[in-house]
Order: C-alpha cells, then sequence, then structure tokens
C-alpha cells in the first residue's frame, strides 16, 4: 500500500493554487484593483517600447536596455497575473503539473534576465554620468547588443536545472500551493524528500545573481553620487540625479523583495508574508517601471 501511495505521489498530475483564499488582509484588495495595475503595466511597457523605437532621440543605449528591460516585465506579468485574475473568479484554482512546471520556469528565466539587464543598466548609467568622455566608444552598439544577449541567454540554464531538479522530488499528500503562483518556495513546501542540496544551490544561485549585482552596484552609486554634486549646472545635477535614482528605485525593490524569498526557500516566513512580498515584484514592479523611467 505504502509503495502505491508513493507511485500516487510521484505522479502528481495537479497542485490548487492557493492565491488570496487565507490572506484577510488582502480581502479589500479586489480583481479590479489587480487588473487595473496589469493593464497599467501592459500599457505603459508597451509605450516605452514604442517611443524608444520609434524616436531617434532614444535610440541610446540606456533606452535599449530599457526597452529589453520593459519587454521582461511585460513577459513576466504576462506569465503570472493572467493566472491570477482567473484564480480570483474561480472557486477551484487548479493547475496541472506541466503547467506548473513551465510556470516556474518561465519565473526564473526572467528573474535572473531582468537582474542581469538591471545590472547592464547601473554599469550603463556609471559610464555615461561618471566618463562621458569614454560613453561613446564603451557603450556603443555592437557592446550593448552583446550585454543584451547575455543578459537573455543567462536566464536558461539556471530555469532549466532548478526547474527540473524540483520537479523530479516525491510530493507529499497536500496538493496546495499556499502562494500566487508557482514558484521554489511554496513547491518546496510539499516535496516529501531531503532537499539541503537543492536548498544550497537556491541559496548560491540568489546570492550570484541578485545579491551580487545589487551590490556591486553601490559602489558606482556612490561614485555617481559624487560626480553630480561636483556639477556645475543645477539642471545637469537635476536631470543626472534622475536617472539614477528612478533605476535605484528599481533595483531596491525588485532585488530585496526576490532575494528575501529565495534566499531561504524553507524559512519560517509565513504563506501570506511570501504572497505580500510576490506581488509587490509580480505586479507593483511592473507597473512602477515605465511610471518611474518614462517621466
Amino acid at each position: 500500500m505504502e509503495g502505491v501511495e508513493a507511485s500516487g505521489l510521484r505522479n502528481q498530475t495537479y497542485f490548487t493554487l492557493q492565491a488570496f483564499s487565507h490572506l484577510t488582509a488582502l480581502q479589500v484588495f479586489p480583481l479590479e484593483g489587480i487588473l487595473l495595475m496589469f493593464l497599467i503595466t501592459l500599457t505603459g511597457n508597451f509605450l516605452i517600447i514604442i517611443a524608444a523605437t520609434t524616436d531617434p532621440a532614444l535610440h541610446t543605449p540606456m533606452y535599449y536596455f530599457l526597452k529589453n528591460l520593459t519587454l521582461t516585465d511585460i513577459c513576466f506579468t504576462l506569465n503570472i497575473v493572467p493566472k491570477m485574475l482567473v484564480d480570483l473568479l474561480l472557486e477551484r484554482k487548479v493547475i496541472s503539473f506541466s503547467a506548473c512546471a513551465l510556470q516556474l520556469y518561465i519565473v526564473i528565466f526572467f528573474i535572473t534576465s531582468e537582474c542581469f539587464l538591471l545590472g547592464a543598466m547601473a554599469y550603463d548609467r556609471y559610464m555615461a554620468i561618471c566618463h562621458p568622455l569614454h560613453y561613446a566608444i564603451t557603450m556603443k552598439r555592437e557592446v550593448c547588443i552583446r550585454m543584451v544577449i547575455a543578459c537573455w541567454i543567462a536566464g536558461i540554464p539556471l530555469s532549466v536545472g532548478l526547474t527540473g531538479w524540483l520537479f523530479s522530488y516525491p510530493f507529499c499528500g497536500s496538493k496546495e500551493i499556499e502562494h500566487l503562483f508557482c514558484d521554489i518556495a511554496p513547491i518546496l513546501d510539499l516535496v516529501c524528500s531531503d532537499t539541503h542540496l537543492f536548498e544550497l544551490l537556491v541559496f548560491v544561485a540568489t546570492v550570484v545573481i541578485v545579491l551580487i549585482p545589487f551590490v556591486l552596484t553601490a559602489p558606482s552609486y556612490i561614485q555617481i553620487i559624487h560626480t553630480i554634486l561636483q556639477m556645475p549646472s543645477a539642471e545637469g545635477r537635476c536631470k543626472a540625479s534622475f536617472t539614477w535614482f528612478a533605476h535605484l528605485m528599481v533595483v531596491t525593490l525588485f532585488c530585496c523583495t526576490t532575494g528575501l524569498i529565495r534566499l531561504k526557500p524553507k524559512s519560517k516566513v509565513s504563506a501570506n508574508s511570501r504572497k505580500l512580498m510576490a506581488l509587490s515584484y509580480t505586479v507593483v514592479t511592473p507597473m512602477l517601471n515605465p511610471i518611474l523611467y518614462g517621466l
């Protein structure tokens, strides 16, 4: 009997996403609120792509990186929010085993790519503000294209490896994922075997992909602030300050929320806290990006 049960657990065919079922703090945050932010996200990001593509004045490295960042935000949001909206309407929030694995793969892929893109944008701002005379040579078109291609490719091996490894584990009796979507931490809660090696890999990957770019960004911003304060023109100081401040806001919000969840997947962080943090980087941050960069 135990062998049959174990086999059934390994052959899990579907999960149920609990989403906001037990999140009383968000009961007043209805379907309309998430739908509105979703529409703002899509509209704002598409407008940035159109403007940066059609306006010759915006054919610069900064806006080339920004176009790719907005594309990752669009794809990342489309992977999660439509399903989330459907789950808010239906009583039974079912997702198949394969669909859950695919969603997790896409989540890891776009988070990884976005982290590296944010790092590339930080380097671009550093060169533009601190070394303006060398900027055109250092950040020429061929270099920018290679950097963007590297950022996109970087997400493939990690997403394939982590998703394949996680879904090779046997799952326990519960099919309920206490989260808004299929993510590493809530799926790990359903695994009924030793996952210490997997958790170690997730920790190392998070440090390398999320925290190291964030930490390396800090010294460049210290140099940027020093350079801005030495600018003779008040208008120049204001313009330069806004470009790096907008980027810093996005980096801080995105990296802190994604890093906190993934540094210790099986931590004692409550399911409700996980949902709130996930909501910030799946809905709020993609909506803020076009607002901050488009002003």
